[in-house]
């Protein structure tokens, strides 16, 4: 895939469409992937922790989801599902995530899966957005891509 530099600095959707086709599925996937992968991470922690952490259970996701994610981010500029999925998150310049922009998109998607609202208008925005962005990526100016083979 060869990219054409927009002033954003993300694939044109018009005459790249090819980066952003069928990203909102991909995104489905790698969600469902990450978030079996964090609930059996939160489990392994209750049974070692001899089930006390069950008196903090949505605690426990909650860090072991933001950790998974973040390090995972700053990483691969994806998580393990979105990379099984072949998308990654790229910068309104066209760059991979470095840790701070994988803190600022952890937090925003945390933010927005825990409220029904946000959650909503995420789901409407990457279903109807040329670049099947959601809510904290519209605000971030980030987007999901399909990962090129090269990678």
């Amino acid at each position: 895939m060869h990219t054409t530099h927009t002033a954003w600095g993300l694939p044109d959707p018009d005459r790249e469409a090819e980066f952003y086709q069928d990203v909102t599925t991909k995104r489905l996937i790698a969600w469902v992937i990450d978030t079996i992968l964090t609930a059996l991470i939160t489990a392994l922690i209750v049974v070692l922790g001899v089930f006390i952490p069950l008196l903090i259970l949505p605690l426990v996701f909650l860090t072991v989801n933001f950790v998974y994610r973040t390090v995972s981010l700053s990483r691969n500029s994806a998580t393990p599902g979105m990379r099984l999925a072949a998308i990654e998150f790229r910068t309104n310049n066209g760059e991979r995530f470095d840790l701070s922009m994988a803190l600022l998109h952890t937090a925003g998607f945390l933010f927005s899966v825990s409220l029904v609202f946000p959650q909503v208008i995420s789901v409407i925005f990457m279903l109807t957005g040329a670049r099947a962005q959601g809510l904290t990526d519209l605000v971030l100016g980030c987007a999901a891509i399909n990962r090129s083979a090269r990678f």
